[in-house]
């Protein structure tokens, strides 16, 4: 009498279920991504209404929000070259990333003296306008991910603009016209080149900073940041700018 073959045993439910999760992981990671994509995209036409940070502050009892946004061309270019002199000098020649002030940050880091970060202003919007404040490698993750996202989608004019009109300046001021009204008491596109450099200068620490009662620590950093705004001017350096381009 032939031995007969013991019959194939049925998968279980749970490897069934365990057999979908690449595929599973695969659909929500393409998701996710695609609508990533399509807020950035949005953000290109559409002005941020509110961010993690304004989030976040509202919640620790922070003053009510004065935010008044502004189109770049009614902004001061004191001001673009200011933040351009102060944060992010080769802001037009890099495409996100400015690999020689991350190395220098990180040799810096080294010494074990005070951190350095690197970031240039593009990484800086995709945070603020994307993000939270929080130092985490998941967040650092996707701050990566949203710089590429807005140096391929928006042009450098706009990631400016977003940046200049969400960054804040202060116990709930956010945006150079919040900021020029706030502390100087007229609007951002009537700022001076040395106004301007007093708000570029305290854009690390603005609610310990002050722009319209400078230390003089704060008053010798602004008068080095004018120095370095006429190099921007004369090298061309805030080039991509201009009206147009």
């Amino acid at each position: 009498m032939a031995e007969q073959k013991p019959a194939a045993r049925e998968p279980s439910a749970g490897r069934l279920r365990l057999a979908h999760w690449p595929r599973y992981l695969l659909i929500v990671g393409a998701t996710t991504a695609a609508l990533s994509v399509l807020w950035v995209v949005a953000y290109r036409f559409v002005d941020p209404p509110v961010t993690g940070l304004m989030l976040i502050r509202q919640a620790e009892g922070a003053p009510p929000r004065r935010q008044d946004w502004m189109p770049l061309a009614r902004i001061s270019h004191h001001l673009a070259d200011a933040v351009v002199a102060a944060e992010d000098g080769r802001f037009c020649d890099h495409g996100g990333f400015d690999w020689e002030a991350i190395s220098a940050a990180l040799a810096h880091n080294e010494t074990g003296g005070r951190l350095h970060g690197g970031s240039t202003i593009s990484q800086q919007t995709a945070k603020n306008a994307f993000l939270w404040p929080e130092r985490s490698w998941l967040r650092k993750g996707l701050e990566v991910w949203f710089t590429v996202l807005i140096e391929a989608f928006w042009p450098k004019r706009r990631i400016l603009e977003v940046y200049l009109n969400i960054v804040e300046w202060g116990r709930g001021v956010y945006g150079a016209e919040a900021a020029a009204r706030a502390h100087f008491g007229k609007p951002a596109a009537a700022l001076s080149a040395p106004e301007a450099a007093l708000l570029a200068v305290v854009l690390p620490s603005p609610r310990r900073w002050s722009p319209a009662h400078p230390s003089p620590y704060i008053r010798a950093r602004a008068r080095r940041i004018a120095g370095e705004m006429a190099v921007v001017v004369r090298d061309g350096l805030a080039g991509c700018l201009a009206t147009g381009r």
